[in-house]
């Protein structure tokens, strides 16, 4: 390794390290202001390049981050590095990744749940930090995820979720018939369930009127003032819903007003600021009570749970949950009554084979 002084005052490192691939490449790094600053950041970079686990945790961080920012899409990055950056790098910065213990992830826990958080916030943080153990104990040889010992914090959901019923919904939809399309697009966020992403995204080829469907095959977001397209949240995110007729009617009136619309134009050039707005706005005037927009998905799931006893499996694949088990999960407490009626149908058919007269069947196999 080799520090110097340039003609700035400053000082420079130039160093060897052997790359992913064995080879020795040739660091040159500028403009530190001292000598220790510059040595300091060449050990850290070899470290990370080397996949020793004595670097600091605010190094691997970092390491962490620029592998998945390939992988991730960006708002999930975002999220991350705001979580990463102010609840988890300033307890565990400079302590070294391979010596954190169960011990230390307990005490950063509990002064974390001493600050008054929500538990699905709790859960959301410990989620994260829980995440990038598992990537150094996977790519990096570390023996163990000290989250999994310590145990978790939080809760994975409210314990009361949210949801307008068929009747709460219509009493505050027509309080949006004002706007053409506020209606058009709480009419489809409530009977398709899709995430307000996919409905930002939406365009006006994936609308077939004639097939009655729209296919989901993206995801919109406003990242720092960009409007990003990205793929939808999950693999099977990718799918295409039925649309009951009322729907069709209603998308095919409101695409005839947008006068020059070409295929690939969105259908609705709203943003989420936008729709939380008319959503206050149509509670107000409607006196339904307040809900968030996400909870119009979980209305929809309700609808087709609770009032039309749809399976989990299609329920699961018209939200376009990546596994069954999400659906079971999340909505488990609505289908308690649907055992029931299971059960009672079996009834029916014990019942109905003595009244048919099981003394003329008597004998026969």
């Amino acid at each position: 390794m080799t520090v110097s002084k340039n003609d700035k005052g400053l000082w420079d490192v130039q160093f060897y390290y052997k790359d992913y691939r064995g080879k020795n490449t040739k660091k040159h790094k500028r403009n530190f202001r001292t000598k220790k600053e510059a040595v300091e950041w060449a050990n850290k970079y070899i470290d990370q390049q080397s996949h020793n686990l004595d670097m600091d945790f605010s190094s691997f961080w970092q390491l962490y981050r620029e592998d998945m920012k390939e992988r991730l899409r960006e708002n999930t990055i975002r999220t991350k590095n705001y979580i990463m950056e102010l609840k988890v790098l300033p307890y565990f910065g400079d302590k070294k990744i391979a010596q954190i213990t169960a011990a230390d992830i307990r005490r950063w826990q509990n002064s974390l749940m001493k600050e008054g958080y929500s538990p699905t916030y709790l859960k959301t943080i410990n989620n994260q930090l829980s995440a990038l153990f598992n990537y150094a104990v996977r790519y990096y040889d570390l023996p163990s995820n000290p989250c999994q010992k310590a145990g978790s914090m939080g809760k994975g959901r409210a314990e009361e979720m949210q949801f307008w019923t068929q009747e709460e919904f219509e009493t505050f939809i027509d309080a949006l018939k004002d706007k053409p399309v506020s209606y058009c697009a709480f009419m489809t966020l409530y009977w398709t369930g899709v995430r307000l992403g996919e409905l930002l995204a939406l365009s006006l080829a994936d609308f077939d009127a004639e097939k009655k469907t729209l296919s989901i095959t993206k995801s919109y977001q406003r990242i720092n003032g960009r409007d990003v397209i990205t793929e939808p949240k999950t693999a099977k995110g990718k799918r295409i819903i039925s649309l009951p007729d009322f729907l069709v009617a209603e998308l095919e009136e409101y695409v005839s007003r947008l006068y020059g619309m070409m295929a690939g134009n969105r259908l609705f050039m709203i943003t989420k600021s936008y729709l939380e707005k008319e959503m206050k706005r149509g509670a107000e005037l409607s006196g339904v009570k307040k809900i968030r927009l996400h909870d119009l998905r979980h209305s929809h799931a309700s609808l087709l749970i609770s009032k039309l006893g749809v399976q989990p499996k299609l329920v699961s694949e018209r939200l376009g949950h990546e596994k069954i088990q999400t659906t079971l999960d999340t909505y488990s407490h609505l289908y308690p009554d649907q055992s029931r009626n299971l059960a009672d149908q079996l009834n029916c058919l014990v019942d109905g084979s003595d009244e048919e007269g099981g003394e003329n069947n008597a004998g026969k196999t």
